[in-house]
């Protein structure tokens, strides 16, 4: 790697690591009995229908003062579609009240057929105070005795029960509680009078201020958790185990056995036919079809596999903690565009190995090779959102910031890397000669093509992680809570190694059937895993969620679609890379004429 790379490489690791300091609570705040605590409403939805929400006041609550004021936000909040406003509660330090009075409202007709829409569909809302979550349901609908749905009755929640736990000064803990006696009933569209009401109740608790957030973090350590997460990294390590010493057994023998017979052949007769991966040593360093392509994809998976080590390091010093408000979104977009660097570096230098001359085409190809779909993908499901009025529209303001961020520091470092990777003139280094004219491959069977042999690569590593899978899927697509960072990146790891051996693998009985042609399908068969993890939301959606609707379907399989093409282009390029160093190596063992 030249020097302009590296620098790159590290500019992003220093400000990678710079977003760590972003742990300290942003409300690091101590009060004093009677201030004024920050509660702000964020969003209401479906609760089986996580991408789904809406802007709190979109249903017609009522405001004190009539007035709302909106929280202004940082990037990554945007993205994780926070639309932080007033709320119409005021819960100032350790002010106890008793059915107190929010706000009255008179509700119209059109409003409480707004407020019954919503409770039929499980809507939830969601505030923060002091920048601790609070959950609550919306309303209830009765159901008991009832068989027929236009029998059933709708109740609207009028009276919130806030319980709140302090440390001498500071905020520790928060719950909301609905009062199931204080309803008013929306069974029939009438106008209706509502006074919206809430208790305050405060307790003393010992618990540190830095550890108020451990709460939110122990459900997903809870004992039963942790059995299936360790049984998960068990069923994986048996996995890599099983298949590392059986690829190592088997090639070992093979290959010794292969050394011996070649070091025969040389010694007999000159005219003796060659057989097996030998044969084929004059084309097995052929350069591919459509290099450019074949580059460019390389790049794209350094670059994402870079991003990757980096979100986890971040994620292993604890910057992902529950409830840090898009600081995830944050972090993968500053790192993505900190790290383009790399992905023109490696698609320009391979590019020109491959003795390629329009590095400039290449180097566009990479830039768009996964930001393209991506952003094609981004532009209908945004408009999709905004045709819903949902918060995961994004404002034309955040548009613009994330267009000058790809604008301003995505290209530009996509073209430094390139250029240096352009500049370091490095050559493929082939053991053996690449002849003239390329060798016909000799008729294979159906199940040495690249599909089937795709299916085996991709089923082995998607074993391994499948029972993670439904963890981080519950998470990213529900509202269960993911901490345990360690065991996720053991998984990773697991899922490189396997990766790996089975690409190898596959090559090698590939070049024992002397078909020359592994490059595209060593890159195919690594990142075969991710068209089975997109199986997986398949059965994922229909079988273990409650998701419905277009907008949630179209966020699901949409935004899946680009997650499993960036893993299709990470781990093909990690299938690739472990391809060629076994290929290498095996043609370096012999003497090739």
């Amino acid at each position: 790697m030249s020097d302009s790379s590296f620098r790159i490489l590290i500019i992003g690791v220093l400000i990678a690591c710079s977003l760590t300091h972003v742990r300290s609570d942003a409300s690091d705040h101590r009060y004093k009995v009677g201030d004024v605590v920050p509660l702000y409403a964020n969003k209401v939805g479906p609760f089986h229908n996580p991408s789904e929400t809406y802007r709190y006041f979109d249903l017609p609550f009522c405001s004190p003062d009539g007035i709302i004021k909106e929280k202004r936000e940082a990037l990554g909040e945007v993205l994780n579609g926070d639309r932080l406003v007033s709320a119409p509660y005021k819960l100032n330090f350790r002010d106890e009240k008793d059915s107190a009075v929010a706000c009255r409202k008179k509700l119209s007709d059109q409003d409480v057929a707004q407020f019954r829409s919503a409770v039929e569909k499980d809507f939830y809302f969601q505030m923060y105070y002091d920048d601790l979550p609070i959950w609550g349901f919306i309303g209830k609908v009765d159901k008991e005795g009832k068989t027929h749905p236009s029998e059933y009755k709708y109740f609207l929640y009028k009276h919130i029960q806030f319980d709140i736990l302090y440390n001498k000064d500071r905020v520790i803990e928060i719950s909301a509680r609905m009062d199931p006696h204080s309803l008013v009933d929306l069974t029939e569209e009438k106008e209706v009078d509502v006074e919206f009401m809430y208790s305050v109740k405060w307790k003393e608790t010992d618990t540190p201020f830095e550890k108020r957030m451990e709460k939110y973090s122990l459900s997903s350590s809870l004992p039963h958790h942790l059995e299936i997460h360790w049984f998960s990294i068990i069923n994986s390590c048996v996995t890599v185990l099983l298949l590392t010493g059986f690829l190592a057994t088997i090639l070992m023998r093979v290959l010794k056995n292969d050394f011996v017979k070649y070091a025969q052949d040389e010694e007999a007769a000159d005219d003796q036919e060659e057989t097996g991966w030998k044969y084929i040593h004059g084309d097995v360093f052929r350069f591919p079809k459509y290099k450019s392509l074949f580059a460019a994809a390389l790049g794209s998976g350094s670059q994402l596999f870079t991003l990757t080590v980096f979100i986890f390091m971040l994620a292993l010093v604890g910057v992902f903690y529950p409830y840090n408000r898009g600081a995830l979104f944050t972090a993968l977009v500053v790192i993505y565009a900190l790290t383009s660097g790399i992905a023109g570096y490696t698609a320009a230098s391979f590019y020109c190995q491959l003795e390629g001359t329009n590095w400039v085409r290449n180097l566009l190809l990479t830039g768009c090779l996964f930001c393209g779909p991506l952003f094609l993908t981004f532009c209908f499901l945004n408009t999709v959102a905004i045709a819903y009025n949902a918060t995961a529209a994004l404002p034309f303001g955040t548009i613009v910031v994330i267009v000058l961020i790809w604008t301003l520091v995505t290209s530009p470092l996509l073209v430094l890397g390139g250029i240096a990777g352009k500049n370091s003139k490095a050559e493929f280094q082939a053991p053996c000669r690449t002849t003239k004219y390329p060798r016909e491959i000799p008729p294979l069977p159906w199940y040495r093509s690249a599909i089937p042999q795709m299916a085996m690569a991709g089923f082995l590593p998607f074993s391994a992680i499948y029972i993670e899978l439904y963890y981080i899927f519950a998470s990213v697509w529900g509202h269960r809570i993911y901490t345990i960072y360690s065991i996720l990146f053991i998984v990773f790891i697991i899922l490189l190694i396997v990766t790996a051996f089975i690409t190898v693998a596959l090559t090698y009985f590939q070049l024992a059937a002397e078909d020359h042609e592994w490059w595209w399908r060593s890159f195919l068969c690594g990142g075969s895993t991710g068209v089975f993890i997109y199986a997986y939301c398949l059965y994922y959606y229909y079988a273990r969620s409650d998701m419905s609707g277009f907008m949630q379907t179209s966020f699901f399989f949409g935004y899946m679609a680009c997650i499993c093409y960036g893993f299709f282009l990470m781990l093909g390029t990690v299938g690739f890379r472990a391809s060629l160093l076994f290929v290498r190596h095996i043609y370096r063992s012999i003497k090739c004429e």
